[in-house]
């Protein structure tokens, strides 16, 4: 196993360099739309992807990819239609995700062996097909922003004034689900279904207290996503733990320490 994980190693870097940049983004873009529960959501309704993909035998990408973007849009359309329990409807999606998922891993002979692996992650054993999925899924994020930004960032900090400008504010908005909808996908095999949240909105606070654009907000949280996947990845070997966990570990120990700074700042 260790020889494995040592042969596996620039994958691993790689995929916690690419991942990070990814988490920079869509957690940037969850945070500032106010929408970390849904992404929260999306990410468990993925589970039931993964389960059936299992059941079916083919990638769990294809499964994880079309849940989570059927989850995403859908709970778009219902908070449009009815903002007021949409909360009720993403906790829906997100128990039906997560039941579905677990009843297909049950039905299929096997698929309790890489469980952990979907649930805590597991970048150590990242493959060159997960690789490319979450490269060419950047490289489309980075272009949709540069070619967008000014309407993304319209319509995340004042969507009411980005209407009056004629900004196309429901596209954008289903857009943005979709983008991360897919990094939540892309995150699966880094820290797992369970605790990519906390990878998605961690960075990006920590990044807020320094930042006053989007743009500035996306590529610093994106700096300490990478320096909190790095270290939990060392301290996991170091101390013969989950990755996944050790990531997200690092991340509210970082959180907690800033909350203490600020509190010890302010008094």
């Amino acid at each position: 196993m260790e020889a494995l994980m040592q042969a596996n190693l620039p994958y691993t870097l790689l995929a916690a360099l690419l991942i990070s940049l990814l988490a920079g983004i869509v957690g940037s873009l969850s945070v500032v739309n106010r929408i970390v529960y849904l992404s929260g959501g999306v990410a468990h309704a993925a589970f039931g992807g993964i389960g059936l993909a299992l059941y079916l035998g083919i990638s769990y990408l294809l499964g994880a990819t079309v849940f989570a973007l059927a989850a995403a849009l859908l709970v778009g359309y219902l908070r449009v239609r009815d903002h007021k329990h949409s909360d009720i409807y993403i906790s829906t999606l997100w128990a039906a995700g997560m039941a579905a998922g677990i009843l297909f891993v049950d039905l299929t002979p096997g698929a309790d062996d890489d469980l952990e692996g979907y649930l805590f992650g597991s970048i150590e054993h990242v493959t060159g097909i997960e690789l490319l999925f979450t490269s060419i899924l950047l490289t489309l994020t980075l272009i949709w922003l540069a070619w967008r930004y000014r309407e993304i960032a319209a319509v995340s900090y004042d969507p009411v004034y980005a209407k009056l400008r004629g900004i196309p504010v429901v596209r954008c908005h289903y857009m943005m689900l979709a983008v991360i909808a897919l990094g939540v996908v892309a995150g699966v095999k880094s820290v797992g279904i369970v605790m990519i949240i906390a990878l998605l909105s961690i960075p990006v606070y920590l990044a807020s207290r320094f930042a006053n654009t989007l743009w500035g907000m996306m590529w610093r949280s994106a700096l300490f996503a990478l320096l909190f996947t790095l270290t939990g990845l060392l301290l996991s070997h170091l101390l013969h733990l989950n990755a996944g966990a050790m990531i997200v570990a690092v991340s509210v120990v970082a959180f907690a320490a800033s909350r203490l700074l600020h509190n010890v700042k302010v008094e």
